[in-house]
């Protein structure tokens, strides 16, 4: 089915679309708060966490469902179906990447759907909080 807009249209709706999404800005203001600090999206560190502490080697991505494709609330969308599902399984292989990547590293990384940030983020945060708090003695153990 073609696109009912131009391409010319279409670059410019994606060119809108924001690097940080209100659920990273929800999560990283709870962490700050709790007086964690961190990095937003340093583009010095392989596949762009979301957050990132470089000290205690603390990855964070916050996961939305749909260009993640998450089990639960992934959908794929009706049209251009072939191109979807290429984006969509480039995500997901890029996922396996940075995961890869930084296990080989010895980091610790976290990822997060956005339906658990939107059905209990007091939970999220707190789980963040530990997975941080985790890390950080982790990193003193090896440092000492």
């Amino acid at each position: 089915m073609a696109d009912k807009i131009t391409s010319e249209q279409r670059s410019k709706v994606m060119k809108s679309i924001k690097s940080q999404s209100q659920l990273e800005n929800l999560v990283s203001r709870e962490l700050w708060k709790k007086g964690f600090r961190f990095r937003k999206n340093d583009r010095s560190l392989f596949g762009n966490p979301d957050i990132s502490i470089k000290k205690y080697k603390v990855v964070i991505f916050i996961d939305s469902c749909f260009w993640h494709f998450c089990d639960i609330h992934g959908h794929r969308p009706k049209t251009n179906q072939a191109y979807w599902d290429r984006k969509l399984n480039r995500n997901i292989q890029r996922e396996a990447k940075v995961k890869e990547y930084y296990t080989q590293k010895g980091w610790h990384l976290i990822r997060v759907w956005e339906h658990s940030i939107k059905e209990d983020l007091e939970s999220v945060i707190e789980d963040l909080s530990n997975f941080i708090i985790a890390a950080k003695e982790q990193s003193r153990k090896k440092n000492s």
